[in-house]
């Protein structure tokens, strides 16, 4: 990848950031409002199938990191350390569709050029399971922050920041990829 591309996608990824920053507020509200609304006419129940696989999975890092948790459906339960139990509802809205939208409109950028097809679908690929985790990593520091420091706290980190680390995320991604797997042809370095 040439210097220029890369200038290029790290320009999307700062205007992305700008975008969100300045925003986030208003996203904030208005992605409560039109959860409640899709929750009300149905419009959720596809996306809301996936979330108890979901909250397995959170279970289970959480297990890992030592805290005491369990799931049914959408609900995830977790214990504090002195055994008070505190349920966390994950709704559609939670499962992280907005960082997938957001990989995609990086990948716009940072596909640019004269990549091979096996480089694109590695980007692909690592992007695609790094996003995933990350979201999986996202749900399960809101129930951690929950059980150790209270829900205001963990619906603060919920709102905020969890756009912030998927955009650290992001920069640290392409970082990797301009840098391992997007490398210039031999012939475009000489």
């Amino acid at each position: 990848m040439n210097p220029r591309e890369r200038d290029n996608v790290n320009l999307t990824l700062i205007a992305l950031t700008c975008a969100l920053l300045m925003v986030l507020p208003l996203v904030t509200t208005f992605d409560d409002l039109l959860t409640a609304w899709a929750m009300q006419m149905g419009a959720d129940n596809p996306l809301q199938a996936i979330v108890p696989v979901e909250a397995r999975m959170v279970v289970s890092l959480l297990g890992l990191a030592g805290v005491h948790a369990a799931a049914s459906g959408s609900h995830l339960v977790v214990w504090d350390g002195t055994g008070s139990m505190h349920t966390l509802f994950i709704s559609w809205n939670c499962i992280g569709w907005q960082s997938l939208i957001l990989f995609g409109v990086s990948l716009m950028s940072g596909l640019r050029g004269g990549h091979s097809v096996e480089s694109r679908v590695q980007v692909l690929c690592i992007g695609l399971a790094g996003t995933v985790l990350l979201n999986l990593i996202r749900v399960s520091l809101v129930a951690l922050i929950a059980a150790t420091v209270g829900i205001a706290p963990a619906i603060l980190f919920h709102d905020y920041g969890g756009t912030i680390l998927f955009v650290g995320f992001l920069f640290a991604f392409w970082a990797f990829a301009q840098r391992w797997i997007l490398r210039a042809p031999a012939s475009e370095v000489a």
